[in-house]
């Protein structure tokens, strides 16, 4: 899309604000932050001021101030050293290792409504179906087969438009008529406390949907008027993003009991409900192959993008240069193997895991853990370059800089300490838990190091 966009007119404020939604705005994480019913509200609200307003600003005056060298690695390289830009690049590149099987799995827990709703929570039938269509979009993309910006657009509209509309809808054609509801609204729960920290681990599933938000600021430099429409646009990104975020949630977690939602397939299993209730129940085939659609759709690119971006600590001789071999279609093959078979590995964890929902809240809390070091090396970043003295496209409002950086700062350590604490929902060990999160994010960073120390050993 933003090749399209490069080729035409600069960016008016209406279309960038369907960018930012579009690239953000996501139905996979509406049954995750359903589990915590009214007090989703209250997170929402939270997380944007503490960390979807400060990375946007900082993203783009980041776009602003490198254009023609964009990306996690080049802002860290400009701040910190290109040590710290490896150590960003590497975060940014396993999180989606992780990311994948989160993703794939939702994939396969709504397609099992095609054949036996059942089967979404058969651990056996969503790794045999997430292994097919990882590799299978794996050979695609090595084969040089690249869907256009267009087509993955039309994807995404139709895998979040139409569904996250139609579940609005529904939600509220469901307390209208009266049907009973799961959940009660009260201060106590819309507002939680400080001692219940089961009720902050919903900042976990709250802040995973609102990853790669840095994104929507690659199109600064492209923007009309930067200075004056971006803001408004992420003003109005930012209240679309939380509208249909918190009722699509909410109309999750008014129709089923929190205790009985499941991750994978809540969507279908709340679709599934209303369709019966409103006695369209052929409906629901119809939307499982439109949800199918845009979340395939809207994964294709992401298959090649983190790969490329670590072939910048390969280019940098950080990596063998075995890693940076492309074939005649420019596509990191190898590269592309290890993720493969990274992927693989990741996925298999679910024949260990005691349940579905177990396994794929651990992989979302570990991967927004590791994405959310990444953002600390962004606004530690941001802090030490300080306000720029020359003019650019966009500049941070004067005192906003520090402000946004502090908030950034304390979303996400706060992030991460209640990524260690497991919701009461889930069937698993909480200690058990703990460890494996700690565990996980040892092992996957680690590696990083030897990357330092592979280009200290052959640099000379």
């Amino acid at each position: 899309m933003l090749y399209t966009l490069r080729m035409g007119k600069k960016i008016r404020l209406l279309t960038l604000v369907f960018l930012i939604v579009a690239a953000i705005d996501s139905i996979r994480n509406l049954p995750a932050t359903a589990i915590f019913g009214p007090s989703l509200i209250f997170f929402f609200l939270f997380s944007a001021i503490v960390f979807l307003f400060p990375i946007s600003l900082i993203a783009a005056e980041f776009s602003s101030r490198y254009p023609e060298e964009g990306g996690v690695f080049h802002w860290v390289r400009n701040a910190l050293g290109e040590t710290w830009a490896v150590v960003a690049i590497w975060l940014q590149w396993v999180n989606t290792m992780v990311w994948y099987p989160t993703i794939l799995s939702f994939i396969a827990g709504t397609a099992a409504y095609l054949i036996n709703p059942e089967w979404a929570q058969k651990k056996e039938f969503i790794l045999s179906v997430v292994l097919i269509v990882f590799w299978g979009l794996t050979f695609l993309n090595m084969r040089g087969i690249y869907v256009s910006a267009f087509l993955n657009t039309v994807c995404a509209c139709v895998g979040l438009i139409i569904p996250m509309g139609m579940l609005m809808a529904l939600g509220a054609l469901w307390v209208l008529v009266g049907n009973p509801i799961q959940i009660t609204f009260s201060l106590d729960t819309v507002f939680p406390t400080l001692k219940a920290s089961q009720n902050w681990v919903s900042l976990i599933a709250i802040m995973a949907a609102f990853l790669g938000m840095e994104l929507a600021g690659v199109h600064v430099t492209d923007i009309l008027e930067p200075q004056k429409n971006f803001p408004k646009a992420l003003g109005w990104s930012v209240f679309a993003l939380l509208f249909t975020m918190i009722l699509g949630a909410l109309s999750i977690a008014i129709v089923i009991p929190q205790s009985q939602i499941h991750l994978i397939d809540g969507m279908m299993q709340t679709f599934t409900l209303f369709f019966q209730a409103f006695h369209i129940p052929w409906f629901v085939p119809i939307l499982t192959i439109f949800i199918i659609i845009g979340s395939i759709g809207g994964m294709i690119n992401w298959l090649v993008s983190p790969a490329r971006g670590l072939l910048h600590a390969a280019e940098r001789g950080f990596m063998p240069q075995f890693f940076a071999k492309k074939n005649r279609s420019g596509v990191p093959v190898r590269m592309l193997l290890v993720q493969a078979f990274l992927v693989t590995l990741f996925c298999l964890m679910i024949l260990f895991m005691p349940s579905i929902n177990a396994f794929y809240w651990f992989l979302t809390a570990l991967s927004t853990e590791l994405y959310m070091i990444m953002y600390i090396l962004l606004f530690i970043s941001a802090l030490k370059l300080g306000r720029p003295h020359t003019a650019f496209s966009y500049q941070i409002p004067k005192g906003l800089r520090r402000l946004s950086c502090v908030f950034g700062l304390f979303g996400c350590l706060l992030t991460i300490v209640v990524g260690f604490f497991l919701p009461s929902d889930i069937n698993m060990n909480g200690l058990r838990y703990a460890l494996y999160i700690g565990i996980g994010n040892v092992v996957l960073i680690a590696p990083v190091f030897s990357l330092m120390k592979y280009k200290k050993l052959f640099s000379s």
